[in-house]
């Protein structure tokens, strides 16, 4: 196991730098840099190799304790194509298929791979066995709204969830830093809270460790050798290192009087035509979105493509198979299955290629911007050195735009590529004053300061609604930036036209969202008032359509198309969501287009890394997919014949000829407390016992204090105590409701059942209850834990689905076994000051990883097939 070289070169085929061996030696002795200050191209990303060999070296010394099990790797924004992601499964079948690996795949016991983007989207591996080391993919966005007890486009159920898991027993290595500043500072934050704010003594895991890769940083203030890891003079003579450090780049400055009146795009594309017999992949980058759009229309179909981050997901993941994407792709990154475009192909971009995306021009054409975003572009051509003939051309004004608020920034920017001459590669950047670029820089964004109280009130996650105090978390990921307008992002769901009027009291929109989220894939975003401008010219069509409002809260306001885009209250829509129905239209090739008719609703094509949909909504006249579980059933006739329309009798009567009962479904993994959707019902004491088995198998490869272990065990086996209720049995439509189940499914002999909501009693609740009952046979067990324990297993299965963060709404608190009897009324005031007293116990993300152990286990064996 001590072997680094042969290790790493059986893992990623190639011999590692000596920067990599160093941070090896570093993690394996205890020692996280809190920089690696590196420049672009140097393989920063097999920093996740790295950790792997070390994590396997703690493991084979009984170090589990002292070194994260999860890498959580950030990068800037979502772009195409996940680099990350790509290296790493490449790194995994590596890993679990060569002999030579055995030892190591022994030692780790697999590797989870989850991105929270593109094809893998939270295929949720991360977090289904959280003793099992896990490589977590995702950008500022995704991770941080999760680290701070929010998470875009996920229920409220599993935020605590996401949030225990990724800020404890976890490195953050944030790709980039020098581009987010204040969700750098963030998260360093919230290490330093976790390590002296907050009274949690020595936790038996890792508490959450923070690492920044960054080729530009913002400070040039000396670091002490133990915080920072620079590339020393073995790495600068290292050939494959000096080749790219000194690749060739020759730099040509072109002006322009200036740029309005399509004066910019017009010389780019006179740049652009001049290589049109060269053969070359030439990457065209712009600012704006209008100049990518007019460049792209005027160079060749069929050898062009655009790339922006106005996109919808689906279409931008989708570009990386075209051809001519392909010619930007390293050999070893490309798909088999495309044959790559010939000749010279084009491809034309916003800042969305700028980073993240593992591309290499043979030549670059671009406009000004600043320093940051130059060297990012610049790392995007001859990448790798093989070229010897590389332009790049950068278009100025010289006369800039009055309304530029970065023209400070650029004119700085511009006098430094001037004193570059002819020669922009990364060694001539890296000997630029490091004072001069970081005048250069983008302005840092006003950077808001997170507080203990704020974090106080971000983790109590049951209050949904909006709360004094408890502002979004988007500014405090990304500062606020006066100069970068508001954005907006638009879907478009069925839903959204099914769900109106009564039914909007029966199936609230934040519970649906809650059960079928909003992935990336459907989403497209632009700047809000481009947004605004062509939504009012759909709403002249579509006036009285209903359209569903997300708020950065996940609150959901419904309005009437022409209510919207009322021009008076313009701002509404600014950081939201809007969700369309589909037949307002408003979609062309993935991007918003007000003259578009047409648009489709892709919620259902969320796939998995093999191609199957994660999910599916169906009527009661089509046949659900055996492997997966029922999350809920809309009946969008709740005033008829309770039994019309259903399929649970379909071979009787024969296929229905409407459609009443909508059903969803997701896979196992994706469901919670759900049973898949044709299996028979699964009763309480074989899923209670499966929870147990799962619980045991995280305990052991965790080695956590018996007395914890004992706790959480506990917790496994008395969680679903409050489905005994003859009320709970019949919600989940058992025809013999004093037989208890823990799940619903469809008997081999008889109908499926058919859950309803008959009250709103919560189980979770009555577990609570059942466990301090002294007339109860497992009452001597609970009794005999430490005071301190009894909190501990009490909180966990109260807050199992999500309640007791820190309370139970005031219509939840009931129990058919007591009714609205003293005990209730007692623990009503109880449960959010245990929930007090564990947070300073654990802490509030040690809590959440607590509580994330349980919630593990059920879903574990809820997911398993009967």
């Amino acid at each position: 196991m001590h072997d680094f070289k042969r290790l790493f070169h059986d893992m990623t085929d190639h011999e590692p730098f000596p920067w990599q061996e160093k941070l090896y030696d570093r993690l394996c002795a205890g020692q996280i840099p809190r920089v690696c200050d590196l420049p672009t191209g140097l393989g920063k990303t097999s920093v996740i190799a790295v950790w792997l060999l070390a994590l396997a070296y703690h493991l084979n010394n009984d170090n589990s304790t002292s070194f994260p099990r999860r890498l959580v790797y950030v990068v800037n924004r979502r772009t195409v194509v996940d680099q990350t992601t790509d290296e790493v499964i490449q790194l995994k079948n590596r890993l679990m298929s060569r002999k030579e690996l055995k030892e190591l795949r022994n030692r780790l016991g697999g590797l989870a791979i989850s991105t929270l983007r593109g094809q893998f989207a939270d295929n949720q591996e991360w977090y289904s066995d959280p003793s099992r080391p896990a490589l977590i993919c995702g950008t500022v966005d995704m991770i941080g709204s999760r680290l701070l007890f929010g998470g875009y486009r996920i229920g409220f159920k599993a935020r605590p969830l996401h949030a225990g898991f990724l800020g404890q027993d976890s490195l953050l290595v944030h790709d980039e830093a020098h581009l987010e500043p204040a969700f750098q500072k963030l998260i360093e934050t919230i290490q330093q809270e976790q390590n002296i704010g907050e009274l949690t003594g020595n936790l038996p895991w890792p508490k959450l460790r923070v690492m920044a890769l960054s080729a530009t940083a913002r400070s040039d203030a000396a670091d002490s050798a133990t915080e920072t890891l620079r590339l020393s003079r073995e790495d600068y003579e290292f050939d494959v290192i000096a080749k790219r450090i000194h690749a060739y780049k020759n730099l040509q400055i072109d002006p322009i009087k200036e740029e309005k009146g399509g004066k910019l795009a017009n010389k780019l594309i006179e740049l652009a035509k001049g290589f049109d017999n060269s053969g070359g992949a030439v990457l065209i980058f712009s600012c704006k979105v209008n100049d990518v759009e007019k460049v792209a229309k005027k160079l060749p179909k069929g050898s062009t493509e655009q790339l922006t981050g106005t996109l919808r997901g689906l279409e931008r993941d989708s570009l990386i198979k075209s051809p001519v994407f392909q010619r930007f792709l390293p050999e070893s990154n490309r798909d088999a299955g495309v044959k790559p475009a010939t000749g010279t192909v084009y491809l034309v971009c916003t800042s969305a290629g700028e980073v993240g995306v593992n591309i290499s021009a043979d030549h670059l054409i671009c406009d000004l911007s600043t320093f940051d975003s130059m060297a990012q572009r610049f790392g995007r051509v001859n990448r790798f050195g093989d070229r010897d003939d590389t332009e790049i051309h950068v278009v100025y004004p010289e006369k800039f735009s009055s309304q530029d608020k970065l023209v400070k920034y650029k004119k700085e920017t511009l006098a430094l590529l001037q004193d570059l001459g002819e020669n922009a590669c990364p060694a001539a950047l890296e000997k630029l004053a490091s004072d001069r670029k970081i005048k250069a820089f983008s302005p840092e964004p006003n950077i808001l300061a997170a507080t203990d109280i704020l974090f106080d009130a971000w983790s109590m996650t049951t209050i949904r609604h909006k709360m004094p105090g408890r502002p979004p978390v988007a500014p405090y990921l990304h500062g606020v930036a006066e100069w970068e307008p508001p954005r907006t992002m638009v879907a478009w769901r069925e839903d959204v036209k099914i769900i109106t009027d009564v039914l909007l009291d029966r199936f609230k929109p934040e519970d649906l969202l809650d059960d079928y989220p909003l992935k990336p894939h459907e989403l497209l975003q632009d700047d809000s008032n481009r947004i605004h401008k062509k939504l009012q010219k759909i709403a002249e069509r579509h006036p009285y359509n209903p359209v569903w409002l997300l708020g950065e809260d996940a609150s959901v306001e419904v309005l009437l198309m022409k209510d919207l885009v009322d021009k008076n209250n313009k701002s509404k829509i600014y950081g939201c969501t809007i969700l369309m129905p589909p037949s307002v239209g408003g979609l062309n090739a993935g991007t918003l287009d007000s003259k578009a008719t047409g648009a489709d609703d892709v919620a259902d094509l969320w796939l998995d890394e093999k191609g199957r949909q994660r999910r599916i909504r169906l009527w009661d006249d089509e046949v659900p997919p055996a492997d997966m579980s029922l999350v809920r059933t809309i009946d969008i006739n709740p005033g008829g014949d309770e039994f019309e329309s259903s399929d649970e009798d379909e071979d009787e009567r024969g296929r229905s000829e409407t459609r009443r009962f909508w059903h969803w479904y997701v896979r196992p993994r994706q469901a919670e407390g759900a049973a898949r959707a044709l299996e028979p019902p699964i009763t309480l004491k074989h899923h209670t016992k499966k929870v147990v088995e799962q619980a045991h198998k995280f305990m052991d490869r965790l080695s956590l204090p018996d007395e914890l272990k004992h706790a959480i065990l506990l917790s496994a086996k008395l969680h679903d105590l409050g489905k005994r209720r003859e009320l709970w049995q019949r919600s989940i439509g058992n025809p013999k409701p004093l037989d208890w189940y823990a799940k619903p499914g469809k008997p081999a002999d008889s109908p499926r059942w058919r859950p309803r909501r008959l009250s709103v009693y919560r189980h979770e609740l009555g577990s609570l209850l059942d466990m301090m009952d002294p007339d109860q046979q497992h009452f001597n067990e609970f009794n005999g834990l430490s005071c301190e324990m009894k909190d501990l297993v009490l909180h966990l299965v109260a807050a199992h689905h999500g309640r007791a963060r820190p309370h139970f709404p005031q219509e939840e608190l009931y129990d058919p076994a007591h009714g609205h009897d003293f005990l209730v009324r007692e623990q009503a005031l109880e449960i959010p000051r245990r929930f007090a007293r564990l947070q300073r116990r654990y802490g509030r993300w040690g809590l959440a990883y607590l509580e994330s152990l349980l919630r593990a286990a059920d879903w574990a064996a809820s997911a398993e097939p009967f």
